[in-house]
């Protein structure tokens, strides 16, 4: 099982994300067996926010929780840009927590910027690590722009991780911020990396060249495109689902590793940026 360092803990490279979960009562128990599903096949990592579902996310992560040991999880959520000011923040992370039936989180993420000054908000990131409501802050839909501004404040260098969307068809991040990351040693969690099941359109389910590592390692094409976002050692994938039997999966690409040929065959296929990007966001 691979694993990397995150806010100081040793966690397995592939987690559970929850965007979208919660939404639709008739599928809440079924929700909550594919999360204890993953941590039961080795997951650590559970990333929500208050944004997912206006709450209904966090909620069913915390009675998820309450047939889990705690203290062998790792919990990420996330701050909304108009609750990541000194005044409302605190307020907003105790209602996070209440949902979540914790009293901390080993990470609390800026989820993405908006009018608040950043210094304000990664002072009260700070303070609220200081007071014990949060083990570590972080930082998420962060371009190199953003990440260069948040080092040079004096409470910068604390970030502990940057959330961003990134998957075999959306590589724009593989030009400027992950090497500004692996040279900063500042962890990434990628969100959506498998492309929603092709959502936008990039065919990464039905490309031949990944059919073709899929059988022949006679794993899935999503076990596949999640081996991929994994290569790097300073990466953390966050899948979603509500499936039992895709939730083992999801885990058990942490097994797969991709040969050297596999990995140029697949930047064939979805080359390399040459030059900078827009940030991809959903």
């Amino acid at each position: 099982m691979k694993t990397l360092t995150l806010a100081g803990q040793t966690v397995p490279t592939i987690g559970i994300g929850t965007w979208h979960m919660g939404d639709q009562p008739r599928l809440r128990e079924t929700e909550i067996a594919a999360i204890c599903a993953g941590v039961a096949a080795g997951a650590r990592v559970i990333d929500t926010a208050e944004m997912y579902g206006s709450g209904r996310s966090e909620d069913l992560v915390g009675e998820a929780l309450s047939s889990l040991d705690r203290q062998q999880l790792f919990l990420i959520s996330k701050v909304l840009p108009e609750n990541a000011s000194r005044d409302r923040m605190q307020t907003s992370l105790e209602a996070s927590l209440k949902r979540l039936r914790t009293d901390y989180l080993d990470l609390y993420l800026y989820h993405w910027r908006g009018s608040v000054p950043l210094a304000e908000t990664v002072d009260e990131l700070q303070r609220l690590q200081d007071q014990g409501l949060i083990k570590a802050w972080g930082v998420s839909n962060f371009d190199i722009a953003d990440l260069q501004e948040l080092w040079s404040l004096p409470n910068g260098p604390h970030a502990q991780a940057n959330e961003d969307l990134y998957h075999l068809g959306s590589r724009g991040i593989d030009y400027a911020v992950l090497p500004w990351q692996r040279e900063h040693q500042l962890p990434l969690i990628a969100y959506s990396p498998i492309a929603q099941g092709d959502a936008w359109g990039q065919h990464l389910t039905t490309n031949p060249v990944v059919k073709q590592i899929a059988a022949q390692h006679g794993v899935s094409i999503y076990q596949v495109l999640l081996a991929w976002v994994i290569r790097d050692p300073q990466v953390l994938a966050i899948p979603q689902t509500s499936s039992v039997a895709h939730m083992q999966q999801n885990i058990a690409a942490m097994d797969l590793t991709l040969s050297d040929a596999e990995l140029a065959a697949l930047d064939e296929q979805y080359p390399r940026p040459t030059r900078k990007e827009p940030l991809d966001v959903i």
